[in-house]
């Protein structure tokens, strides 16, 4: 059904989760340059067992992102190319007729792995779209009436390109709410561009990540043992409500159609003690709530069409709405 996955790394029941989570950035960044930001808040939707969305021009290492992350995890890890012909089954798995024992026997799909990445998602029908849903708020997958439960961890890492919209298909407001975090690849910087070009001519080849030096350096085991400590964060009732106003704010933008809903409060909320917690912290603070708020909220919001003809973007409401929200002291 899922992937084969290497036995617990040696010494897991002594090791620091969170010294393991956090190494996982110096052992992505032998394989990819300067998408800190990215790579933490893939970490942080793991240990939120929530689901992501990553947004970037073609060529920014979107894809090699996800791969690495699986290789430094030790997890498994499958790739979906969505495309206009893609169906439903092609995701999920179906049931195939045997002819040898005249009986249908269930084939499982890509999705039965720890990390699926469903490249291109916006490329196919929402018909297909729509197959992730229960995949992704269940954690298992019905065929035939049959429920299946999927593997532990699980995370769909999905990606689309915001400058193509010819052939597309955007993704709901209910499907984006399905996502934890939206993450924004920019392109790199001067230096960091100039980092890649010089591993591509030392021979890098992103194909072969054990070349790269990328080895296991957290499991399953290290994000069970998180979870369970950021499951005890104080979060002072300050916190709660700045959360909440927050979130009610962008209810109340002339700029948007749909604001932040309570799901999204909630989303934010376990954002920002995963945050909280790699920062090694066991309380939550108001620069917690505020380093994870655009990721967290930006998919969440829906904008007038006369306010995004003059330009304005939801990460610009949203930095009005956290400069203008009064912070708890």
């Amino acid at each position: 059904m899922a992937d084969t996955v290497p036995a617990p790394l040696a010494g897991a029941a002594e090791r620091d989760p969170r010294q393991a989570l956090q190494a996982l950035r110096a052992e992505i960044a032998k394989a990819v340059v300067g998408q800190d930001p990215a790579v933490t808040g893939l970490v942080v939707a793991l240990l939120c067992r929530g689901h992501v969305l990553l947004e970037g021009v073609p060529g920014v290492a979107k894809t090699l992102l996800v791969r690495t992350l699986a290789a430094a995890l030790r997890v498994g890890t499958k790739r979906v190319q969505f495309t206009p012909d893609l169906m439903p089954g092609d995701v999920t798995g179906s049931l195939v007729y045997d002819a040898r024992t005249a009986e249908f026997s269930f084939q499982p799909g890509p999705v039965f792995t720890n990390l699926l990445l469903a490249d291109e998602i916006n490329r196919t029908p929402p018909k297909t779209q729509a197959s992730l849903l229960e995949a992704m708020e269940e954690r298992q997958v019905t065929v035939d009436g049959t429920p299946r439960p999927l593997p532990e961890p699980f995370l769909v890492a999905a990606t689309q390109n915001p400058v193509e919209y010819e052939g597309t298909y955007p993704l709901p407001e209910a499907q984006l709410d399905r996502f934890l975090v939206k993450l924004i690849l920019p392109l790199p910087t001067r230096d960091n561009e100039m980092q890649v070009l010089a591993r591509h001519a030392a021979g890098f080849d992103p194909r072969d990540l054990g070349a790269a030096g990328v080895r296991a350096v957290a499991g399953p085991e290290d994000l069970d043992a998180a979870r369970a400590e950021i499951a005890k964060l104080t979060v002072a009732p300050e916190i709660l409500a700045y959360i909440v106003d927050l979130c009610r704010a962008t209810r109340e933008s002339p700029s948007l159609s749909l604001g932040v809903s309570p799901r999204g409060a909630t989303a934010l909320l376990n954002t920002a003690r995963a945050w909280a917690w790699l920062a090694g912290r066991d309380y939550v603070t108001p620069d917690d709530v505020k380093a994870l708020a655009l990721p967290t909220l930006r998919h969440r919001l829906q904008l007038r069409p006369e306010a995004e003809m003059e330009g304005v973007t939801a990460d610009s409401v949203l930095q009005a709405v956290l400069a203008h929200v009064p912070v708890p002291r």
